[in-house]
């Protein structure tokens, strides 16, 4: 028998089983869902702002439990355990200042991250970077199904072959712990891809940024809070009623790339963290003494272009910049109420060029 005709038995099978599944996943109008994304062998090729370079060790998932900054507390479970109990909601709130959210949680970081990272893993994510002395994780990119059409050929065939069925985007969330005097403040940042057409005839594809999405950023809180205790229709309203504090920042006049912030340092030091998560940068490092964070940046006029040839190097229409990630310092340093974020080289002068002004510029969007 022919494989065509083996194979129409089993598509009339998998329709006649999918008519006696429950309808729950087309009627439960889910606005993510990433478990039942197929699993991609084949990595994506991402943009170079958003590659993934070689990685350090100590950025690298650890095996066994993960803890915070080593804490014995944090080690006692593991983060994908699901004997894991969630504190009661007793302190936990929502803040924001312009379109920035974030959870305050009455909670220290060495006990809120296996939570977080079980609270990734659950809903179905690979963490693809773990970094407990920096309090980030950030997840793979993956698919969000629920954004496929619920008709009934996908309701029925889609449970069997996923992988004929594709949005075209995918997403990744990197999440941002950070100490407070009252215990942590989480932050969940979205970065998003989407596939293109390209070629003079269409012929194949390519993964470009598409824009944050605040909404996602919004649903995940929502859900992450839940997982801390509060009601779900009480994190909902929270975070979509969260009163937003005047917030303002301006660029410093002159040569300098800098820009001022009417915030204490400690306020300051974390939003700078997520306008910089939120603005595609990668933070390498940070020392919070002395008000560094190092990151990786790449120029927008570069951002999606391949590296230049070697016809190109040998007649010289490579041009001078580089199109790999440049390496900055960003010092942000407080005096009062009022802090300066600066733009600073990898060698720690002040930043010159272009570069320093647009991520000003970027920085001033954000924490305004």
């Amino acid at each position: 028998m022919s494989p065509a005709r083996l194979a129409l038995p089993a598509l009339a099978a998998a329709l006649a089983l999918a008519g006696c599944t429950s309808n729950e996943g087309l009627l439960s109008g889910e606005k993510v869902d990433y478990r039942s994304a197929a699993v991609k062998s084949k990595p994506l090729d991402v943009p170079p702002d958003l590659t993934q370079l070689a990685r350090e060790n100590r950025y690298a998932t650890q095996g066994g439990v993960v803890s915070a900054a080593g804490s014995p507390v944090a080690g006692a479970a593991s983060a994908a355990a699901p004997g894991i109990v969630p504190p009661a909601s007793d302190g936990l709130k929502v803040e924001r200042a312009g379109d920035q959210r974030w959870l305050a949680v009455p909670m220290p970081p060495e006990q809120l991250w296996p939570i977080v990272k079980a609270f990734w893993i659950d809903r179905g994510f690979k963490l693809d970077t773990e970094s407990p002395e920096l309090g980030i994780m950030e997840t793979e990119w993956a698919e969000n199904r629920a954004k496929l059409p619920q008709d009934m050929i996908r309701g029925s065939i889609g449970r069997f072959f996923s992988n004929l069925f594709d949005s075209g985007e995918r997403d990744r969330y990197r999440t941002r712990i950070e100490r407070t005097p009252t215990g942590s403040e989480v932050f969940i940042t979205h970065r998003g891809l989407a596939e293109i057409y390209t070629g003079d005839r269409q012929e194949s594809t390519a993964w470009n940024p598409r824009p944050r999405d605040p909404a996602l950023e919004a649903e995940f809180l929502t859900r992450l809070m839940a997982r801390l205790g509060a009601p779900e229709p009480e994190a909902r309203t929270a975070v979509a009623a969260a009163p937003e504090a005047p917030a303002r920042a301006r660029p410093v006049t002159g040569n300098t790339a800098a820009l001022e912030v009417d915030e204490p340092f400690d306020r300051a030091w974390r939003r700078v963290g997520l306008a910089l998560d939120r603005s595609g940068f990668s933070v390498e490092d940070r020392d919070r003494a002395g008000g560094l964070y190092f990151v990786r940046y790449v120029d927008p006029k570069f951002a999606g272009k391949e590296e230049p040839g070697w016809w190109d190097r040998l007649t010289g229409k490579a041009g001078d910049q580089p199109r790999g990630p440049l390496r900055y310092r960003i010092a942000v340093k407080g005096s009062g109420d009022k802090t300066v974020v600066s733009v600073l080289t990898s060698t720690g002068a002040p930043e010159p060029g272009e570069n320093g002004q647009r991520i000003v510029g970027q920085l001033v969007k954000e924490l305004r």
